[in-house]
Parts: structure tokens; sequence; C-alpha cells
């Protein structure tokens, strides 16, 4: 079992496998050239999986693929494949912008994947393409359609922006109900990368807008989820992600791995430690040695709160969100 230095059990493991993005959406790089990290420079897929692999043996069990946008990667549906035939309980699960999803959902169910988080922040094709700065919506409806008749779980994820999509709160809310999705709304993440004309909604107001149509019942976190979950009256459930609150960092169970090697122990701070050298040389008790030095400096908190207004210098692209 892994700890980190404020007895919190860490069991949960994001990986980057890309920082590429085809998408240039206003809250993440929209300013971003269309450029790419040299291949030499990235762990390859086989030796992610060997810290992988570590990892779990010490006590992860749960793991998402994250990027830029992970589908970029090219021989993802075997990476899936690895971890899954490593340790089939696992809770291996996928966030995508799904534009791609439609011509990769099959493969990534049969490879073992069970899970997706998806990214869907407006149902209107001009604002869609406003925030991502391309013309995204159809397809990315397409891979919804897909994933969920292929039998994986989805959830959608949507980050209301003020005077851009913050109308949409429920139209999204009720999309999601209607094909039996939960929908988690994300504050935004106030992030160097990111437009500075943008603002976010805060949890409270993205409650009021859902309040203007139904009634809300609290229910809570659940475990280490950094949803806070809410229930409408006719059963529906759905989550809202507020970093900003101040007790969203209290049972944190994650830590974070990139494409290059690097080992981020919150989303928010920019230390980090590289297993690259370790992992590359075939050395994996020296990686497990980084691992366990990351999580022992691993901060109690972000810094991120109502009053505060933080911006982060991290590059969200390269960690996953």
């Amino acid at each position: 079992m892994l700890r980190d230095g404020h007895n919190r059990v860490v069991n949960y493991l994001r990986v980057s496998v890309t920082e590429r993005c085809n998408f240039r959406c206003q809250y993440c790089m929209p300013d971003k050239p269309f450029s790419w990290v040299p291949r030499e420079n990235l762990l390859s897929l086989e030796e992610l999986f060997l810290f992988i692999k570590a990892a779990m043996d010490e006590g992860i069990n749960k793991v998402r693929i994250t990027g830029g946008e992970p589908l970029l990667r090219e021989g993802l549906d075997q990476f899936v494949a690895m971890i899954y035939n490593h340790n089939p309980d696992v809770d291996l699960a996928l966030t995508t912008n799904g534009y791609l999803l439609k011509q990769t959902a099959q493969r990534l169910k049969d490879a073992g994947l069970k899970r997706l988080n998806i990214s869907l922040d407006s149902l209107k094709p001009e604002v869609a393409r406003q925030i991502a700065q391309k013309d995204v919506l159809k397809d990315v409806l397409a891979g919804i359609e897909e994933a969920l008749r292929v039998g994986l779980k989805v959830k959608i994820n949507m980050v209301p922006l003020k005077g851009i999509n913050d109308g949409e709160i429920v139209d999204i809310m009720n999309y999601c109900k209607a094909r039996g999705i939960e929908v988690r709304f994300i504050e935004y993440m106030e992030n160097a990368m990111a437009n500075d004309a943008i603002k976010g909604l805060l949890g409270k107001e993205i409650l009021e807008k859902v309040k203007e149509q139904y009634v809300i019942k609290k229910l809570g976190r659940e475990g280490s989820s950094p949803s806070f979950s809410y229930l409408l009256e006719d059963g529906y459930k759905f989550g809202l992600i507020d970093p900003h609150k101040h007790d969203f960092c209290e049972t944190c169970n994650r830590i974070r791995l990139t494409a290059e090697g690097y080992l981020i122990p919150c989303l928010y701070f920019d230390e980090a430690m590289s297993i690259k050298d370790a992992v590359q040389a075939g050395d994996v008790p020296k990686a497990v040695e980084v691992l366990k030095a990351v999580l022992r400096d691993k901060p109690k908190e972000n810094r991120w709160s109502d009053e505060a207004n933080e911006t982060s210098s991290r590059a969200f692209y390269e960690t996953g969100g």
C-alpha cells in the first residue's frame, strides 16, 4: 500500500501518454502551435507499462490514461491490453475529447478498457467550435454513441464558462439523463496557458443554474472521488468537481505521470521528479524509490480557493487535468 506524507492512501495513477491534442480549447491551450514533443523525448508505451506494472504491484488499483488527447498515441489499444492483462481487476479508464472515439471505441473495449470520461462543453455546433477552435461536435457526439453501443461505461465532463456555454448546463444534463450517463460539471481551473478573457463559474453558481429547473439533494463525496454528488428528485445523479472548495484535497489519492516520465504529486504544483532514466535502464526498484519520494513530498492541498484567485503555471495538457 502506498501512502503520502500526510498518511493518505494513494491508489490512483493518472498516466498522460501524449501532450498532443487535436483541439485548442479556450481553457487549456488555445494559443499552442500544433507541434509535439520529439518521439525520443517520450517514454515508450512499453516503458510506461514497466512503471505502471510496478506501481500496481505497490498498491495502485486505478489507472486512468490521459493526454493531451490519448487517442492520438499510436498503439493505445495494445497499451490498454498490457495493463489489463497484468491485472484484469484494475479500474482502467480513459479521458478523451471523444473526437476519434467512433473509430477506436470497439478496439479499446476489446483490449480491456472499462470506462471513459468524455468532454462535452456544448450541444451547439457554433459554441463547441468557439471553445475547441475546431468544428468538433458532430464527431464527438458520434463517438459518445459508439462508446455506449460497444458497452463502455461513460461519464461526461463539462466546463461551464461565463457568457459562452453557461446557458447549456441543464441542456447537457438532460442530454446525459436521456442516455443514462452521469454528467460532472467542472469548475474552470485558472492556468497560465488558458485564454485570459475567459471566466468560469464557481460550483455554487453552477448549482444555481440547475436549481432553475430542478430540486436537488446533496449526497456528498464518494470515497476519494474529486466529485461531489447531487441527486435530482427523479433519481438522476450528477457530480460537481470544485477544486476551489476547502475540502477538495482532504482525501486525495492521486499521482500523475507524464509521457516524458515526470511524476507529479499535485495538479497545481510544478514540482516533479523523473523516472525516465531508471525505467529506461530497467531499474524498476529505483523508479519505485522515486515514486515513494514524490509521495512523501505530496502537498496537503492545492492553492485554489474562492478568495485566493491563484493561477497555475502547470500545462494541463501535459498532465491530463
